[in-house]
Order: C-alpha cells, then structure tokens, then sequence
C-alpha cells in the first residue's frame, strides 16, 4: 500500500523566487560576483539627487550580512505566499507580484530618502518591500483569501505590533540580524503602510474583467 506524498515546499513560485533571490544575491554580494560597493547602490536622498535613481530598487537587493538577508528571505517567503496564491501563478501573477514589490520597496526607501534628506549612510536590504508583503497579506488573511477591510482585526493587530517592534528598535538601537548596522525602523513602517493601500491596486491587475 502506497500513500501520495506531500510536496516539499507548499508556497508558491512567486514566495520561492524571492527567497532564493535575496539569499542568492547575497551569495554573489558576499563573494564580490555582483556590487561590493554600497556607498554607489545604496539608496540614500543625495545618490538620488546625483543622478542615481536606480538606487530606490538596486539597494533592495543589497544586504548588510547574511543574518539580514536570511531575515528578510524567511520573511519574504511566509509574507509573499499569501500574496502570491491571491495575484495567481501565471504570468500575470508573477508579474504583478515583482511591481508590486519593487514598487512598495522603492517607494519606502524613497519616503526614507524624505525623513532623512542630509543622511550621510546609505539603506541597504529588502526589509520596506518585506514590510509591504506583510501588510499585504494581512488584508488577504483579513478577508479570507481576498483584499479585507483596512481596519479588520487582522490588519489592526498585525499593525500595531509592527508599530510597536519597530518603535523598540528605534529606542533600543538593535534588531536581531543588524549586527551593530543602524536600523532604518522608519522604512518598515513606511512599507507597510504602502503594502496595504497597494494591494487592492495590485488585485484590481489580476482580477478577470468584464
């Protein structure tokens, strides 16, 4: 007698693409394949202002060590997957799940760029477009499988705890995975913030129309 085995990994090809592409990138980063210059990549407002407006995207893909890239692809995986089964896995899915990312990312870093206009660091990692596909999903799970209500339990809760982590980090300087790194707390609630008023966006691209 024989038993049809489970499939090893349950989340989708969007979840899984990202994952393997912060840990991946970080693997070429590490070994000086790709960039090793942050201070070019990195997003900050005076790169932009020189002309650089390809740091808003190149930094997502830029991390600090490998305890802030396996922080931000374990996160990315839980938080995508939801995300990823509501926009589906054709190519329309696939495609509007990265705009969506890229998008949510880019914009956090830039309302970083915003607070902190005389900066002289630059933001590195995935963490404001992580911080969207959080929020993101939490409408999801708020409406069961669709785009619920802004303020459904789910969604007030998930916030206010995001809210209330990252202001610790702001008073206590410290995140697991910074390894002594500033922590930009402000881009996590920034990108959330994002991720929840672009996900209906992102839904309306995938929906059948009439």
């Amino acid at each position: 007698m024989t038993a049809d085995r489970e499939p090893l990994f349950h989340a989708p090809p969007a979840a899984l693409i990202l994952a393997v592409t912060i840990l991946g990138g970080y693997l070429l980063q590490s070994r000086g394949l790709v960039t090793q210059d942050l201070s070019r990549w990195g997003y900050s407002a005076a790169n932009l202002a020189n002309g650089h407006p390809e740091t808003l995207v190149a930094a997502l893909f830029l991390h600090g060590g490998w305890p802030h890239a396996l922080m931000n692809a374990g996160m990315g995986l839980a938080f995508a997957t939801p995300i990823a089964r509501y926009l589906g896995s054709d190519a329309r899915g696939l495609a509007t799940f990265l705009v969506y990312y890229l998008i949510c990312g880019a914009l956090a870093n830039y309302g970083y760029g915003l607070l902190h206009p005389d900066s002289p660091g630059v933001l590195i990692g995935a963490s404001g477009a992580v911080s969207a596909l959080a929020a993101g999903t939490a409408r999801i799970v708020g409406g069961r499988g669709q785009v619920g209500p802004i303020l459904s339990p789910i969604v007030v809760g998930m916030g206010g705890a995001w809210l209330i982590v990252n202001l610790l980090t702001a008073i206590l300087g410290f995140a697991p995975g910074a390894e002594g790194a500033q922590v930009a707390w402000e881009v996590h609630l920034i990108g959330f913030v994002l991720g929840l008023f672009l996900i209906p966006l992102a839904g309306w691209f995938t929906a059948p129309k009439a």
